[in-house]
């Protein structure tokens, strides 16, 4: 099956650049295709996450990923969604983030062996540009007029639209050229919200190389509700580990509306779509099994194996309080010191050793990991009774004597 067909059958694709030209060039053998990410965070979150595993596809299908991290139009910033202009950060912060981001990516790409994935930096070619020469060679391929018919500007324009963020379609564009003068690469790939930027960069090169360019932008990640996903109370959902821990992604992905998991497992995992359809063909308390697979597939593709096994025995275990997985122990009423429970429930030896462990980051309340030494559980978790994880491998359950 060609790939497009492929992504089209999971409910990826929304537009295409003339599909039929573009199926037959993926079927003619190996192409270089290309996904921009801007370093924005020093981590990369659950919206990423859908563009890394549509390159992962990609790739597996003999093609290869040019990832181009967007060091130097980070230092504008993407008008797309805003309703304001985005922070400027400095060339230090943004050099932090791409490093950031290349191992996390090193997760879902390969960048050896064959078709390894290529990573590069915009920063390398738009910092050192000559402003009178990128105007002439880029900017005269432009009409001001269709630019702002854009929704990317559209929403903007009401607020105000600087000139430093007019440029984005431009440098956005700009990079499609350079890299396919560089390493011949024909598609560009991304969220349905950059249409407009990547229709721009098919057409330069259209325009300046006589040659022909492909966009493919595929469904945002988006809830029943019409919500994007990947924000919790607590904020975004990171694939960093240290910013949202892996038990905590299991349980972002194992708490979803029953009506977006068929979705989610089509978009995000490898699993069969016959597979996918059984495991989610019964729409009463039966989905809670597919919910927990969900979870697990998605926590083994970002954080391993070890961690999502641990996530998964956690989960169970405070769902179902399992005596094997997760010992129960009560309190005295009146202590609520987490020191105090440590000692009384955990075998941790003294008040300082709790304190220790506490400080270490070592210490979870239902999933939270606490750092201050004099935190204290609430009357309410302590009736309803909380999970107290120590480490990585010892659960409790802890109720509240009567």
């Amino acid at each position: 099956m060609n790939i497009i067909d492929e992504l089209r059958n999971r409910g990826l694709v929304k537009q295409v650049v003339f599909e039929e030209d573009l199926k037959k060039l993926l079927d003619s053998g190996p192409q270089s295709f290309y996904i921009g990410f801007d370093p924005t965070a020093d981590s990369l979150h659950v919206g990423h996450f859908m563009q890394l595993i549509v390159a992962k596809r990609l790739q597996d299908a003999g093609h290869t990923p040019i990832i181009l991290i967007g060091g130097g139009t980070a230092m504008v910033g993407d008008p797309t969604g805003r309703t304001d202009m985005r922070a400027m950060m400095t060339k230090e912060t943004i050099a932090h983030n791409v490093e950031c981001f290349k191992k996390q990516m090193a997760r879902f790409i390969r960048f050896e062996g064959k078709n390894a994935a290529i990573l590069v930096n915009n920063a390398d070619w738009l910092l050192d540009l000559n402003y009178i020469d990128f105007l002439r060679e880029v900017g005269a391929s432009f009409s001001v007029n269709r630019m702002l018919t854009a929704e990317c500007y559209k929403q903007r324009l009401e607020k105000g639209l600087t000139f430093l963020e007019f440029n984005y379609m431009l440098m956005q564009s700009y990079d499609f050229l350079t890299l396919n003068r560089k390493y011949g690469c024909v598609l560009q790939c991304g969220g349905d919200d950059q249409w407009s930027n990547m229709l721009a960069g098919a057409d330069l090169i259209r325009r300046k190389e006589g040659k022909d360019a492909f966009a493919i932008t595929f469904a945002l990640l988006t809830t029943s509700e019409g919500t994007k996903m990947g924000k919790t109370a607590k904020g975004a959902v990171w694939l960093d580990a240290q910013k949202t821990s892996p038990y905590d992604f299991f349980q972002y992905w194992r708490n979803i509306a029953d009506g977006d998991v068929e979705t989610v497992f089509r978009f995000l995992t490898f699993l069969p779509l016959d597979e996918i359809e059984e495991l989610t063909r019964f729409k009463d308390e039966r989905m809670n099994a597919a919910k927990e697979r969900l979870a697990y597939e998605l926590t083994l593709l970002v954080h391993g194996k070890e961690e999502a096994d641990l996530a998964l025995k956690k989960a169970r275990a405070a769902f179902s309080g399992d005596g094997e997985n997760m010992p129960s122990a009560c309190v005295p009423k009146g202590m609520n010191q987490l020191a105090d429970i440590l000692v009384a429930v955990a075998k941790v030896p003294s008040k300082g050793e709790a304190k220790r462990l506490i400080q270490g980051g070592g210490i979870y309340v239902d999933g939270v990991k606490q750092t201050d030494i004099l935190a204290v559980v609430s009357d309410e978790q302590l009736k309803a009774g909380f999970v107290l994880q120590k480490g990585k491998k010892n659960f409790f359950k802890v109720t509240q004597e009567a």
